[in-house]
């Protein structure tokens, strides 16, 4: 556009504004350079339309830019222009995940939980509004041990940090949700071993499926979604 050097990591030029790189995997929703053909993270062939959304705009949770409807592959997702984050209703995300699973049983991807070296923690807590209702989403760890903070409408959606959808994909591919089960499965045996002792349960006895901030009480849809994928 203005023919400035950019960084090799850069998603946006810093002189005139211009996209350099969008989420265009239909994979792994990595982010993807503009002209690229074929994803550099897992190396699927770009796949990336602009969706037409009869809907009202909806605003960015974090920059409260209006969000624009995109289709990634067959998934439709909305996706902020100015902070390259993500927002998927709660069917979408079901897929997804379920596509994934689906992708590392045929393909036998690597089973390596993937680390969170050089992933930027948010220092300031800041609760999102959701972007259909308004109201605070709950902040989520995804599948509990992921160190992917989500943030959730329990009736609308989830919303990813720019990035975060890919990591959460990662994430599965790994068998995180395999070690979920195995998780679940543990947390139910100790609550047999405890109910023949004659120990009183508590809602705190066993650990979440999602760690979930005390703000909310309400069990998440998100956690529900994995509930259904664990079983």
């Amino acid at each position: 556009m203005c023919g400035a050097a950019a960084a090799t990591d850069a998603t946006r030029c810093e002189h005139c504004g211009a996209r350099l790189a969008t989420v265009a995997c239909p994979s792994c929703f990595g982010m993807m350079f503009v002209g690229q053909q074929f994803c550099p993270h897992c190396g699927a062939k770009a796949d990336r339309k602009e969706a037409t959304d009869p809907a009202q705009p909806e605003p960015c949770p974090r920059c409260r830019a209006n969000m624009e409807a995109v289709l990634i592959g067959g998934s439709q997702v909305r996706e902020c222009p100015q902070c390259e984050g993500i927002w998927t209703d709660m069917e979408t995300l079901r897929q997804i995940c379920a596509d994934q699973e689906k992708q590392a049983a045929v393909l036998g991807l690597p089973t390596q939980l993937p680390g969170n070296d050089g992933v930027e923690i948010e220092k300031q807590i800041r609760y999102l509004p959701c972007p259909v209702c308004s109201d605070m989403m709950n902040r989520i760890n995804f599948a509990n041990f992921s160190g992917v903070i989500v943030d959730v409408c329990r009736l609308h959606g989830t919303w990813f940090d720019r990035d975060e959808l890919r990591r959460i994909v990662e994430f599965i591919r790994a068998g995180g949700l395999d070690k979920a089960r195995e998780r679940e499965i543990q947390n139910l045996e100790e609550d047999r071993r405890l109910a023949a002792l004659g120990h009183p349960l508590t809602k705190d006895d066993a650990p979440p499926l999602f760690e979930q901030d005390s703000r909310h009480s309400a069990v998440s849809a998100v956690a529900r979604l994995v509930f259904d994928l664990l079983r």
